[in-house]
């Protein structure tokens, strides 16, 4: 309870009150007739009502003159207006400003209170600053804190801006409430220029090449939820191992309390290598999710379980599966029924009559659909009633039927890694995840910085999700991908996670790294215009550092490859690379069988798309380029097993291939060559073409 005394304020009892005039009171047919003047606030009453009004509540009062009698008006929240009409007009100016001095008086001196706490919260945002960057999650805890000191003071909040003890405080105070995004962004920006400007020596050395602006600022963001998008060549790994760097140099974190995160061992091995070269440490090591769910387990008092060979041996893994296949159509006239109306009315696979599982082209084609569809079932994780759930009313019938197929393989599955005593990858992954849930492992980790982000699985992701709800304080999660460079759906990749980043894992920051030191700007230009036609695709730029010609990217008829090749043998350099790409690896060119005695000179490498992913070369050649079965773009042929249980594909043609193209295109430092059928020519042609790419008729 605040006790406030005041100074004497009126001077005679008469002046402490108000009352409508006879007359007055008649006309205006009003609830109130009198108001009177108390110790801190006013009372207006009538016959039959009274109302109370502490000053403390009181926004403003007005003092009208009407053609005879006098009016005050008492504004209090809420837009509500208490009037009293009719009295006599110099009794009104009189107990007005008595009203007014008493009021004011009380107003100064309350004010001081004010004051104080406001001056205690703007301290306190003060001393947000003084820490660096500003997070969401601060903004949050302000706002809060700003609200509940509003509603602590003695005054009404439209009224502080009277008061020159109050004023400047609260103006602060409304900036963080009203403007908070646009506060929060000056902040940080004025931090990041002043800690790059700061740090000169650690962001010159820290890679073998200084980083750049864009590089820098991500290394410096300082969010709980990082995405920074990466394009092709622009120094993804560079920004990584700099980020775990920053973090040790500020003290935000120990080498232990830092996970960084790849895909495949290779990355992961290959992000070690450049930690302890950039960072002389070993306590930082690079996993992948598969290490990351072992480690897990390791640590929460379980045995250590062993991976299966069927997850290591490919040959062996299809033979099982494939065995299992034939026996199942062997031994029951349903399921043969059911095999062959999947693949022939849904895949238009073409099947002899009778036993077709004993045809050797059948069972070699299908071992590597049934090692997908079984590793979708896997990776899902839940039982065949949840599966079914998630199928839409018009497939649901249908994924029903192939659910039925599937489950014998499944079991059979479950089965060979329990005689083996082993876990397949998705039951690592999920076993992980059950022990985050338990508390049967406590994460050490306060920072995970992830690779290859756009690759990311929803198993992966829930991964993620529990390593950081194992914290009471968020554990940063900082994300470094490109969704134009999302290839693997076919795994169970889900795009959303990257292009819907914030929606999936909480509020956070975007960053964009803008230069490429990959390929010139002719390259750029063609391969960022051709993907982002695809309005799903996040927009960004990418600068490259020189400007290359408009023969830099060129289509070619198939016909001419050999001709391009030894056009190559005489003006390329002995450390120049040439890749060769295809769609389909079934599309090496056959002249390539002879290429080391043909072109002894030539550095040439052949590769799938989807291989070449993470490499580059000075000049790539993409052959293939035509519609039809094995044509590119891939045409559409997912099974409905495939379209329940994989990601979402956004609503665009080719929308994949697309990006699989792009991929291709940027591997490319100076020069591509697009090989295509004239006869049966991609529509990826026709689209590059009307992007000003030349087509020319030799090379």
């Amino acid at each position: 309870m605040i006790d406030i005394k005041f100074s004497a304020s009126v001077e005679s009892g008469k002046n402490m009150e108000l009352k409508a005039t006879s007359v007055g009171q008649h006309l205006a047919q009003h609830p109130y007739n009198k108001v009177r003047l108390l110790h801190a606030g006013v009372e207006v009453s009538g016959a039959k009502h009274s109302y109370t009004i502490p000053f403390n509540q009181l926004y403003s009062v007005q003092c009208k003159r009407g053609i005879v009698w006098g009016e005050l008006e008492f504004c209090l929240a809420d837009d509500k207006v208490v009037r009293l009409h009719g009295t006599e007009w110099r009794e009104t100016q009189e107990f007005y400003r008595y009203l007014m001095q008493s009021w004011q008086s009380w107003g100064n001196q309350v004010s001081q209170i004010a004051a104080d706490v406001l001056a205690s919260q703007a301290e306190s945002i003060n001393e947000m600053l003084q820490k660096g960057w500003v997070k969401y999650s601060m903004l949050t805890q302000v706002k809060e804190a700003i609200h509940t000191t509003l509603q602590t003071l003695p005054l009404p909040e439209v009224r502080l801006r009277e008061f020159e003890n109050c004023k400047a405080h609260y103006e602060l105070c409304q900036q963080w409430l009203n403007q908070s995004e646009q506060m929060r962004s000056e902040v940080n920006q004025k931090w990041v220029k002043n800690a790059i400007e700061q740090n000169q020596d650690f962001f010159q050395t820290i890679e073998t090449q200084p980083l750049n602006e864009s590089q820098s600022t991500a290394v410096v963001n300082g969010e709980d939820t990082t995405l920074v998008l990466a394009g092709a060549g622009s120094g993804k790994t560079s920004v990584l191992v700099a980020k775990a760097g920053w973090l040790l140099r500020r003290q935000e974190a120990q080498p232990e309390q830092i996970l960084l995160l790849a895909f495949g061992r290779q990355a992961a091995e290959e992000m070690n290598t450049r930690i302890l070269e950039r960072l002389g440490t070993k306590e930082i090591q690079a996993k992948t999710f598969h290490a990351l769910a072992l480690h897990i387990i390791q640590h929460s008092g379980r045995t250590t379980p062993s991976i299966s060979r069927l997850e290591i041996d490919d040959k062996a893994r299809r033979s099982l599966l494939s065995k299992i296949w034939q026996t199942q159509c062997k031994e029951k006239k349903v399921q043969a029924k059911g095999w062959r109306q999947w693949l022939e009315d849904e895949l238009g696979w073409k099947l002899k009559e009778g036993e077709f599982w004993q045809d050797k082209a059948i069972v070699d084609r299908i071992s590597g659909r049934l090692e997908r569809w079984l590793g979708l079932m896997r990776m899902h994780g839940g039982t065949q009633a949840e599966m079914i759930a998630q199928a839409s009313d018009e497939n649901r019938e249908l994924f029903q039927k192939q659910v039925k197929l599937m489950a014998p393989l499944l079991k059979a599955w479950k089965s060979a890694l329990k005689e083996e005593g082993a876990v397949d990858f998705s039951g690592l992954i999920h076993q992980a995840i059950n022990l985050l849930d338990k508390g049967k492992f406590t994460s050490p980790w306060r920072h995970i910085l992830v690779d290859e982000f756009q690759d990311i699985s929803p198993q992966r992701a829930a991964l993620l999700m529990a390593l950081r709800r194992q914290q009471t304080d968020n554990t940063a999660l900082f994300a470094v991908g490109d969704d134009w460079q999302a290839i693997y759906r076919f795994s169970g990749a889900e795009l959303s996670m990257t292009t819907a980043f914030e929606r999936e894992f909480g509020i956070g920051d975007l960053c964009t790294l803008d230069v490429t030191y990959r390929f010139h700007h002719r390259i750029g230009e063609i391969a960022n215009r051709f993907i982002q036609q695809n309005p799903y695709q996040l927009k960004k730029p990418l600068n490259s550092l020189s400007d290359g010609d408009k023969k830099s990217v060129v289509v070619l008829p198939e016909a001419q490859l050999e001709a391009l090749l030894d056009k190559l043998s005489g003006f390329t350099k002995p450390d120049e690379r040439v890749l060769v790409l295809a769609r389909y690896h079934h599309l090496r060119p056959k002249c390539l069988a002879a290429a080391k005695t043909r072109w002894p000179m030539l550095h040439l490498d052949f590769a799938t798309i989807h291989a070449s992913k993470g490499q580059q070369a000075d000049y790539v050649i993409i052959v293939g380029l035509h519609e039809g079965q094995d044509g590119f773009p891939a045409p559409a042929r997912e099974s409905v097993f495939e379209q329940v249980l994989l990601p979402v594909l956004e609503d665009y043609p080719d929308a994949e291939e697309r990006r699989l193209l792009y991929v291709a295109l940027t591997r490319a430092k100076s020069r591509v060559w697009l090989f295509y059928n004239p006869d049966s020519p991609s529509v990826f042609i026709e689209q590059l073409e009307r992007l000003g790419v030349p087509l020319q008729r030799k090379p």
